[in-house]
């Protein structure tokens, strides 16, 4: 069974979409997308530098917009699934995932993506805020060594990594006192996303999903707020809303692609951060990072191998 994955803010990189912009009709698919978002999407896929594309109110629309160049540019039709087996996303990828299921159009996911992200860097300026990766340690202690910093395990990701968040004094804090054995790693975003600091972007998210049409998921739909899957397009859209301030767990999506009988697994741009987290958490599951078009044989050829005609229930095994 495949499971495709679409990542989340952090995963950018200057100029990581220029080589997709030799892919005939790319380019004119991104102008659109950044139409529905008020940015130049191919200026900032291209030549901007890596402060600028940092930018929450940047870095989402971003990495969206990559997210469906790439699935379009993967399928052809992005309507045509067959052999998708289920998605999910990580954090604002959750938006990409949604939108390749078909819970809302492009166009929706793309103001409702660049309404998140403003939202959420005027939360970010309200105090200055940050996230680091905490690789390694004994999960009760590092669990432990956060509560006493007063951060939040942001995102719990399996693999022995958990994000923390908060503010800049608490986490130099963790920086001169992390758990034993653990490597601490500052994140290149601009606040403590899900956490109780973005609260004031909910509301802003909920006044605009009042006008986004959604349908049910055509494919199986694995939620970062608990794992579990998600059939309507009304929960789909209500998690997306309550995700911006609540922790991600894709500790226990990748249980769930698990318990699934995932047997691929294929990132969307801009990829590589997922499929490691794969690598080390499910283990003997054949995986594509989908980088560059150079990738898309390799891509193509998991699809025809793991993908499967079937729709996947939490109950399949094997």
């Amino acid at each position: 069974m495949l499971v495709i994955v679409a990542p989340g803010q952090g995963s950018q990189t200057p100029g990581f979409l220029t080589p997709w912009l030799e892919l005939p009709g790319t380019r004119e698919h991104l102008i659109h997308l950044g139409e529905q978002a008020d940015l130049d999407l191919v200026v900032h896929g291209t030549t901007s530098d890596e402060e600028t594309i940092k930018d929450t109110a940047v870095a989402q629309p971003l990495i969206v917009a990559a997210g469906l160049v790439t699935w379009r540019a993967l399928l052809g039709d992005p309507a045509d699934t067959a052999g998708v087996g289920a998605l999910s996303g990580h954090s604002v990828g959750e938006i990409t995932a949604a939108a390749a299921a078909g819970v809302m159009s492009e166009d929706d996911a793309m103001s409702l993506v660049a309404l998140r992200g403003r939202a959420m860097a005027e939360a970010s300026a309200v105090r200055p805020t940050g996230m680091s990766a905490v690789l390694g340690g004994a999960p009760d202690e590092v669990q432990a060594v956060l509560a006493r910093h007063g951060l939040t395990p942001a995102n719990m990701n399996g693999a022995g990594q958990v994000v923390a968040a908060g503010t800049m004094d608490q986490l130099a804090a963790l920086a001169a006192d992390p758990p034993a054995r653990a490597r601490v790693i500052p994140l290149k975003v601009a606040g403590a996303f899900h956490t109780e600091h973005m609260s004031p972007a909910v509301a802003a998210l909920k006044d605009r999903a009042a006008s986004v049409a959604v349908s049910d998921p055509g494919i199986t739909l694995v939620s970062n707020k608990d794992g579990e899957t998600v059939t309507t397009g009304a929960e789909v859209l209500a998690r997306l809303v309550n995700q911006v301030s609540n922790p991600v767990r894709w500790d226990l999506c990748m249980e769930t692609f698990s318990a699934l009988g995932v047997t691929g697994i294929l990132e969307l741009a801009p990829a590589g951060t997922l499929v490691g987290l794969a690598k080390r958490a499910l283990r003997g599951v054949e995986s594509v990072a989908l980088k560059t078009p150079d990738d898309l044989d390799a891509a193509r050829r998991l699809v025809e191998t793991h993908g499967s005609s079937e729709p996947a229930t939490p109950s399949q095994e094997g």
